[in-house]
């Protein structure tokens, strides 16, 4: 061994770098999550490097309180971020937040797009070196070459742009390019990196440009199961409409989503390309997530997110880690154990006060036994809508592997129970049956007890 080759042997391995990426409003229409009817390529061949977690739960199903929270590693009921215009540190003041950490401790940290949430509120400027702030949600009318509206359902935007505009040019396909010049740039200087890039769609409105479009004419488009509307009035998120959406109506909405996750998906492939061109990928942990589900009509018309069903809490989560084994996870995952996931694979001082689980053991060995619920909420105002700026109330959710339990305002104002082995679409609700009711007493029961209560045992 010659003496350059005995010092390479003794230095420290290289910190992992991580690259994380989110999608504003992504639902489960992924390839690697068994849509057969969405064409996402780039995603799926992460996927087949990557651990996919098959059930991961957001903690709050809208995005300024789900991001907080999976950015803090703290629950809801302790950032106290429930609405879109809360700061993001009104209550948690100094605490050390996801990309701040990996700043404390050496890495260059940049996002583009939008990581945190939209507006100053919400940005945390002391957890980056650099940023590119998410601009153009709304597409400039002249790059609109056909678009389409429905005034119902009431209470967010439900509109759909097919564009002229070459991806480059987009506001999400330049927050991809920014990222590829990030990562040369570190490629050059060896510095290790946490890079975060968020993308807009599929958020409404269902803007990408025309090519996307083509993948998905609307008249194949199949229709949302029949399913009739909730039996509790606060389980939905907005008014159902007064009149119902005509068949093509729903069928260019759906098109229109699915050709913006498409969009989605070619960004992420000019990432990962050049991972791999730069020969970055064999030291880089690579997390793609939804920030939350996303409703497309089902439970008798329901759109957007803001429930406590299984489409809004859960949402897609790859995690793909050098030197761990690709893999399927069914055990149930929270967005709040990303935190302390990150850290661990990357040898980093957690705080102690993260209120998530390390999700590293899973990577190692997916179905080894695990914790036995996962938690969501969302809040309610007396007028049901996305832009609330107060909480009358409140709905908590716990998911079991067998079964959701739901209370809204403490059960004052419904209780929801679903066999979801039986029932994945959760249609039918068996709150009300008297042979359950030991069952639903047991998960009152731990519903209240919380989070710790669910953790696995030090012998599982």
């Amino acid at each position: 061994m010659t003496r350059r080759q005995f010092a390479a042997a003794l230095a420290p391995a290289p910190r992992p770098n991580v690259l994380f990426l989110i999608a504003d409003d992504l639902n489960d229409s992924l390839g690697c999550y068994g849509n057969p009817i969405v064409k996402t390529p780039h995603l799926d061949a992460l996927a087949r490097r990557a651990t996919v977690f098959e059930n991961a739960y957001c903690q709050f199903p809208l995005c300024q309180p789900s991001r907080t929270s999976l950015l803090s590693g703290l629950r809801p009921e302790t950032t106290r971020v429930w609405t879109l215009a809360t700061p993001t540190r009104q209550h948690i003041g100094n605490a050390t937040l996801l990309p701040e950490l990996f700043r404390r401790h050496g890495y260059f940290t940049a996002h583009a797009g939008k990581v945190f949430h939209t507006g100053r509120h919400a940005e945390d400027e002391r957890s980056w070196d650099e940023e590119k702030r998410e601009f153009g949600k709304n597409p400039p009318p002249a790059e609109v070459l056909r678009s389409g509206d429905d005034p119902e359902p009431t209470g967010h935007t439900f509109r759909w742009d097919v564009l002229r505009t070459a991806d480059a040019n987009t506001p999400d396909g330049i927050q991809a390019r920014q990222t590829v010049a990030w990562l040369e740039q570190r490629a050059q200087d060896g510095r290790p990196f946490f890079l975060a890039t968020g993308f807009r769609r599929p958020h409404a409105p269902y803007s990408a440009p025309a090519p996307y479009f083509d993948l998905y004419p609307p008249d194949q488009m199949p229709l949302p199961r029949p399913d009739p509307p909730p039996d509790v009035p606060a389980a939905a998120n907005h008014p159902h409409p007064v009149r119902p959406l005509a068949p093509r109506a729903v069928r260019e909405h759906l098109a229109a989503y699915y050709a913006c996750v498409s969009f989605v998906d070619a960004q992420v492939g000019l990432i990962l390309e050049a991972l791999d061109r730069l020969n970055l990928r064999r030291n880089t942990i690579i997390v793609f997530l939804g920030d939350h589900g996303y409703h497309l009509g089902n439970h008798g018309g329901l759109w957007h997110k803001q429930t406590l069903f299984e489409s809004s809490a859960r949402a897609p989560l790859l995690i793909a880690a050098p030197g761990l084994p690709p893999g399927r996870c069914r055990r149930l995952v929270e967005f709040v154990d990303i935190y302390p996931t990150l850290a661990e694979l990357c040898g980093l001082p957690a705080p102690a006060n993260l209120e998530g689980l390390s999700t590293v053991p899973l990577l190692r060995r997916p179905a080894r036994p695990w914790k036995s619920a996962a938690f969501s909420m969302v809040g309610r105002s007396e007028k049901p809508g996305e832009n609330a700026k107060d909480v009358a109330f409140t709905g908590r959710t716990i998911r079991t592997e067998q079964w959701r339990y739901t209370e809204w305002d403490e059960a004052r104002r419904g209780v929801e129970l679903y066999d979801v082995r039986q029932d994945p679409s959760e249609i039918r609700n068996l709150a009300a049956n008297s042979a359950l009711a030991p069952v639903r007493a047991d998960l009152a029961r731990r519903l209240r007890a919380g989070w710790r209560a669910a953790l696995p045992t030090p012998k599982s």
